[in-house]
């Protein structure tokens, strides 16, 4: 909860009060924790949340329904939504026609009408939604937060404070990252669904800046900007406390370092801000400080959301030899110990998608090859170029991280790391277009079905020209030449093959998993009809 002053929180569950507790304050702004305890397990109850006295949620006439808790329900199914990439438009007629039907305010929509699967306060489903990437575009701003930086920055001399040279349409301190994340997730829709389904958030580069950690060369070249380390401390200080914080169970937010920090500041009434920077920066100069990974149980499916961006390891030398990895050393170790057999689904959220259009992988693992050296010195210059104006830095282009994690999905699936799941689903966004790839191993079997789920964008369609593009580089043509090569280059061979079971598909979607037993059925959810007040449909449904 955040609020505009200090104050106490308290929330009022099915009319009885539960929980309270007191705001803390970081740089200025006022967030509330409330941990509810005592809920029956398979419990769907409306809450209410009250500042001091004066009732605050649910707002007024709204139309939509109670706000409501919900508590695991053990032996019931598991539904899971997935999607990245949302741009706030609140579907007027101008946004709709450049970034499409938001999915969001869509799917509110949707489960208002189904009722959330609840019936008399029992849940007959467990249901969730990862948002797995940039639930914020802090450097592709809309008008109305473009208006709030110029107002915000007016009349400030410059050189009076870090970032004061910051760029004009990117936000760069803490209280515009507030507003950002405020503009984003105040839409009234919007609001309901994140107030109503339990949600999990990881950050991708535009929660930061585009191309985050691209390359060491990339990085560098950022360091130059005296407003980076503004920038850096400030979108991973909000991304703590606005998304982070959320997916922490209260044992794991006991136990968190920071966590403890706050509350002592929250106790002692003073300011945590200074205290969130130097964490966040210290995160940014050491990613072994920090775990932003983060696992979930639900039902019969185990969820590992990664971190795929703060915890890159940028080395420049072999490819091959682990001193660049999309995990980092902590994040790889950290997925191991949880990569195993035993539930009946595992799924593995990555923000960008581990298997890719074939040819895209292979573009990207080649551009690796040459950035190391491959073709010799004089290549890496240019590939490092390229790299960069492409945005090949997905796990294709890390590959001593994809062997690594290929290795594993495929030791699990075939049992080697305890009873082999039904599925090893691999969800992600994006890449702004969504698809399905079915995996299978090179050399011999897998009892479990492995499988790429890719939903993208929520609320930020492709233009045309970039359309085609993306169209033009996942067809067979291209994976040849990609395969050619990769082969030129060196590139070891991936243990696993995979290809697009249909065309990627351009429009705005939210994708959803249906668990049921050892049972899984992948849905995409579109809106063709666009409009404030549509309902999405599903565009495709098939086993997985």
């Amino acid at each position: 909860m955040e609020t505009d002053a200090p104050c106490d929180v308290r929330i009022r569950v099915d009319g009885v009060a539960v929980a309270a507790a007191r705001t803390f304050t970081v740089h200025g702004h006022h967030y509330a924790v409330c941990e509810i305890e005592g809920l029956a397990p398979g419990s769907v109850l409306p809450y209410e949340v009250f500042l001091a006295e004066d009732r605050v949620w649910p707002e007024p006439d709204s139309p939509l329904p109670p706000s409501v808790l919900r508590t695991l329900a053990p032996d019931a199914p598991a539904r899971l939504l997935y999607g990245s990439c949302h741009t706030p438009t609140g579907d007027t007629p101008e946004g709709l026609v450049r970034y499409g039907p938001d999915m969001l305010r869509a799917t509110a929509r949707r489960l208002a009408r189904e009722g959330l699967g609840a019936v008399d306060g029992q849940a007959r489903e467990n249901l969730a939604l990862l948002l797995i990437g940039d639930q914020v575009y802090a450097d592709e701003l809309q008008e109305p937060m473009r208006a709030f930086l110029r107002q915000a920055r007016l009349g400030r001399v410059r050189g009076e404070g870090p970032g004061d040279d910051a760029p004009e349409d990117e936000v760069v301190r803490y209280d515009e990252y507030a507003e950002l994340y405020r503009q984003a997730w105040s839409d009234p829709q919007v609001r309901w669904l994140l107030s109503t389904v339990p949600t999990l958030m990881v950050f991708d580069d535009h929660d930061i800046r585009d191309d985050w950690n691209t390359s060491a060369a990339w990085r560098r070249s950022m360091d130059d900007h005296p407003w980076w380390r503004t920038r850096m401390t400030s979108g991973l200080g909000a991304y703590w406390v606005y998304q982070h914080v959320g997916n922490l169970s209260p044992d794991a937010r006991d136990k968190d370092p920071l966590w403890a920090v706050v509350r002592d500041h929250r106790d002692r009434g003073s300011d945590a801000g200074d205290t969130l920077d130097s964490f966040a920066w210290r995160a940014h100069e050491d990613p072994a400080s920090y775990r932003w990974s983060h696992r979930h149980d639900i039902g019969g499916v185990r969820v590992l959301v990664a971190d795929t961006r703060c915890g890159r390891a940028l080395g420049e030398g072999d490819p091959h030899d682990g001193s660049r990895s999309i995990l980092g050393p902590e994040g790889h170790d950290w997925l191991d110990q949880h990569l195993t057999g035993g539930p009946e689904h595992l799924v593995v959220a990555s923000t960008v998608p581990i298997l890719l259009p074939p040819s895209v992988h292979h573009l990207e693992a080649w551009n690796e090859a040459v950035c190391g050296g491959a073709w010799g010195a004089a290549a890496r210059g240019p590939a490092e170029k390229l790299r960069q104006a492409l945005d090949l830095e997905h796990w294709g282009a890390f590959q001593y991280s994809f062997h690594r994690l290929a290795d594993a999905v495929l030791e699990v699936a075939r049992g080697g790391r305890g009873p082999a799941p039904a599925t090893v689903l691999l969800l992600s966004g994006d890449v702004h277009f969504s698809y399905l790839a079915r995996a299978r191993a090179r050399k011999g079997q897998t009892t479990s079905r492995v499988t790429q789920l890719v939903s993208s964008a929520l609320c930020n369609q492709l233009p045309p020209n970039f359309r085609r593009a993306a169209a033009l580089s996942a067809s067979w043509p291209f994976h040849l030449a990609g395969k050619i090569m990769t082969r030129l280059a060196g590139v070891r061979r991936s243990p696993l093959s995979w290809r697009l079971a249909e065309r990627p598909y351009f429009g705005n979607t939210i994708g959803e998993v249906a668990f049921d037993g050892r049972e899984a059925e992948a849905r995409w959810y579109h809106c063709p009809q666009g409009g404030g007040e549509a309902l999405p449909e599903i565009r495709r449904r098939v086993r997985v």
